[in-house]
């Protein structure tokens, strides 16, 4: 289940990057409300709970389905620009024409990423959760109102816990894109493609990116897609296509980049079959020859290579070559990382 980035130009001025203290203060946010998957963030969740009152921490916790799975596209650039200060992305919520800005809290609250959620929403949302029912109400019978609330909170919050952190956030993120914005100038859209998420297709007309719904965006002069580097928000992928706005991307730096969806699917389907589970018990300590494979599972030689192969494709095997006899051994960090894997898979 692709989103699917129809690359109308060549020209990298459709790509550009951006520095986001909103989108990285929210991203600090959900991993306040999400710590699990979040380890990297660890000793700026306790900090805050130990040092941020009560009250603050409460309106956290109240607010905190805007950012949850699927984050509201406001609290990402509105616009593309290189960078900004939190002062301009909250005016520029405020300046959000109000139906857009609620339909886009309705969206966040619902967890569905194209533009329209239907006039049954506070239905929906009672079967989600209270929390989203009582926003989901705030924001339908005074949005004005709702959203002066929430963007003196963004600013409360960020006094109290994130604007001593920015200064040396933004020079690690400022760092990141000026690598990505040298790769965008020689490679131009087909930048978009080094993400571990992403495969071009269409010699490069459509980039597919994985993710877990079907969507399709257009890129190009009039629509060009934002780039935002995030330390906070790993290990998420997060896609935004409001519909009249820019597209988003906010995407994680600091860690290794992990797999793809289509390569976690293929290394659990290759591990389904028992004659390849006792393959990997018998190559876990040491390189074994085929022939030696063979007889030691009671298989010919053409059988125990046609289920080595399917390992070697899912990358699940080191091969070593000793003149003519070839070795296998099981790549065990790659079967340990396997769990970790898929999670970072399902939580991009």
């Amino acid at each position: 289940m692709p989103v699917t980035l129809l690359l109308s130009s060549t020209d990298p001025a459709s790509i550009t990057m951006g520095v986001s203290p909103l989108a990285e203060l929210c991203a600090c946010l959900h991993a306040l409300d999400e710590p699990g998957h979040h380890p990297a963030a660890a000793r700026w969740v306790a900090r805050v709970h130990t040092e941020a009152d009560e009250d603050l921490l409460a309106r956290a916790t109240a607010w905190a389905p805007l950012w949850s799975a699927f984050r509201a596209r406001y609290l990402l650039p509105l616009s593309a620009g290189r960078s900004r200060t939190l002062e301009d992305e909250l005016a520029e919520i405020e300046a959000l024409p109000i139906g857009d800005f609620t339909a886009m809290t309705l969206q966040a609250l619902i967890g569905k990423n194209s533009a329209g959620v239907g006039g049954d929403v506070l239905q929906r949302l009672r079967l989600i959760s209270s929390s989203r029912v009582e926003l989901g109400t705030r924001v339908q019978n005074d949005p004005w109102g709702f959203r002066r609330e929430l963007t003196g909170f963004l600013a409360d919050f960020a006094a109290a816990a994130f604007e001593a952190d920015w200064p040396g956030l933004r020079t690690a993120l400022a760092a990141e894109a000026a690598v990505r914005e040298r790769t965008i100038a020689v490679h131009g859209p087909m930048a978009l493609a080094d993400f571990p998420t992403a495969t071009a297709v269409e010699g490069g007309r459509r980039i597919v990116l994985d993710k877990l719904y079907n969507a399709t965006a257009h890129i190009g002069a009039d629509r060009p897609c934002l780039l935002v580097p995030s330390l906070y928000g790993r290990p998420h992928f997060v896609v935004k296509h409001y519909p009249g706005y820019p597209v988003v991307i906010q995407y994680g730096v600091g860690t290794s980049a992990g797999v793809s969806l289509e390569t976690a699917r293929q290394r659990l389907a290759v591990l389904q079959h028992p004659t390849r589970l006792k393959l990997c018990y018998a190559i876990l300590r040491n390189p074994v020859a085929t022939s030696e494979l063979a007889n030691q599972l009671g298989m010919t030689a053409p059988q125990v290579s046609r289920h080595l192969r399917h390992l070697r494709e899912a990358a699940l095997v080191h091969v070593h070559r000793r003149g003519s006899v070839v070795y296998y051994q099981l790549d065990a960090e790659a079967i340990e990382r396997l769990g970790s894997d898929l999670l970072t898979v399902l939580y991009r």
